[in-house]
């Protein structure tokens, strides 16, 4: 069947028609019949599309200079994918995100786009493979299972940065907020109990640091997904990889994607093995689980306006309920709590892909492609919503927060050098059940006089250690 609305392409199952206007060819129909599974593309991530453009555009190269790939098809093939690296035909890459066969419906996508770009390029029609063909030229030196991991770990490591950069945005706005709060007096708690003072300014300090340590492990994981197994081919035996493709292809891929790549020193293991995945995927539970913490602190403390702690104040960004007027919710920690539940989610998909993967190759790897991006670029929006919708606008309650300071029963423990634990104890106590402070029932019994009260319960003496800025 053949018209202006169609072309004819032709694979192992036979004779099927293509529409003409695509870039796809039959293996990439056949993909998208064989799995609609989530209706959402591959090219929802734009990373992906440009890594595997990446590659190719490298092993191109290498086959050209190599003298397996005629430099006219190599300067065509090179052309298409430099256009689709600065966004172009993205929306040709149609095949599910999930799909069986270890990515191959993306890797023969990737082809099929690219040669088909090629040949017009070349000033011939859609479909011509006589004159360059996807697997045996766009293919050529490679298999889905060198080129596709590559690929994948080329775009995780663009996603990866970008998420890192939204974590020091974030971070930059805690630490802005630590030191304006640097003077700001409350009560310290554990387990939900009153504990001893400290600054608002330490708490939101402790928010900036976790993720500085975080953006560390990232960047470690990062350093792991480095290494590729490029010219290993089907098992990472490097069959039908010409001599010092693997070579040439990773120095190339590294010019063209700015990355520091290498090439792993055994390709089988490297071919199986998707340890590197697994880390990456560990880190972003890891933040995840943070950033959940931190957004449940941000609550919290926020509760009221009434009838909770009332500590702090974040800024009202819309209505909070369809029947109670004036409601105000928490809605930006809600967001990231949810983006930190899904990242969780994610993380045990990716351990459970990478448990059943079978001697030298693990099938699975689609789905932890389609987790991993996922959990990075939800998580980079959480982290600069979080930043820009609500921690900059966080005011903080001072006259509140100092009360409790002075009504605390917790500020005994300073009490404790002094006049020991069991008399600290007892003075506890007494406040506790006649609703006295502890310095007025310290003094009252003549325990300290009220000089060296003043000079205990001194503000810069009872939150000296780890303090942001002076009293």
């Amino acid at each position: 069947m053949a018209d202006d609305l169609f072309r004819d392409e032709h694979d192992l199952l036979g004779d099927h028609p293509v529409p003409s206007d695509a870039y796809f060819g039959l293996h990439t129909l056949r993909a998208v019949q064989n799995f609609p599974i989530t209706g959402t593309p591959i090219s929802v991530h734009p990373d992906l599309i440009d890594g595997l453009a990446a590659v190719k555009q490298a092993a191109a190269l290498a086959n050209r200079d190599l003298g397996h790939l005629d430099a006219h098809k190599a300067d065509a093939i090179v052309a298409a994918c430099e256009e689709i690296r600065s966004g172009k035909l993205h929306d040709q890459f149609v095949v599910d995100v999930i799909q069986g066969g270890a990515g191959t419906s993306t890797n023969m996508n990737a082809n099929e786009v690219i040669a088909n770009r090629a040949l017009e390029h070349l000033g011939l029609p859609r479909g011509d493979y006589r004159h360059l063909h996807p697997l045996d030229d766009v293919n050529a030196g490679q298999s889905t299972n060198d080129a596709y991991p590559t690929a994948l770990k080329v775009a995780l490591h663009l996603t990866a940065h970008r998420l890192k950069e939204a974590m020091a945005i974030l971070r930059h706005a805690f630490a802005t907020k630590a030191d304006e709060f640097a003077d700001v007096i409350k009560t310290g708690r554990t387990q939900l109990q009153d504990a001893v003072p400290m600054t608002l300014g330490q708490e939101f300090n402790t928010y900036a640091v976790m993720l500085g340590e975080d953006e560390q492990r990232l960047a470690e994981a990062c350093a792991l997904i480095r290494e590729i197994n490029l010219g290993g081919t089907a098992i990472g035996t490097g069959l039908n990889s010409p001599p010092r493709y693997a070579e040439l292809a990773c120095a190339y891929l590294s010019e063209i994607t700015g990355i520091p790549l290498s090439t792993a020193s055994d390709l089988v293991e490297a071919t199986q093995d998707v340890g590197s995945f697994v880390q990456l995927s560990g880190v972003l539970r890891r933040i995840a689980v943070k950033l959940s913490k931190t957004c449940n602190d941000l609550r919290l403390l926020s509760s009221g306006p009434r009838a909770g702690f009332a500590e702090i104040n974040l800024p009202p960004v819309q209505a909070g309920s369809s029947i109670m007027p004036g409601k105000v919710n928490p809605v930006i920690p809600e967001v990231v709590n949810q983006i930190a539940f899904k990242a969780v989610g994610n993380d045990i998909t990716v351990t459970f892909a990478a448990e059943a993967g079978q001697l030298q190759l693990n099938a699975f790897e689609p789905v932890i492609a389609h987790c991993l991006f996922e959990s990075l670029t939800q998580l980079r929006a959480g982290c600069l919503t979080l930043a820009e919708r609500c921690v900059l606008g966080i005011t903080a309650n001072r006259d509140h927060l100092r009360a409790t300071v002075e009504n605390t029963i917790g500020i005994v423990t300073a009490l404790n050098p002094h006049i020991g634990y069991a008399q600290a104890g007892a003075a506890a106590q007494e406040a506790l059940v006649t609703g006295r402070t502890v310095a007025d029932v310290v003094l009252a019994q003549g325990l300290l006089t009220q000089a060296d009260l003043d000079d205990i319960l001194r503000p810069e003496a009872l939150v000296r250690s780890g303090s942001r800025g002076s009293w």
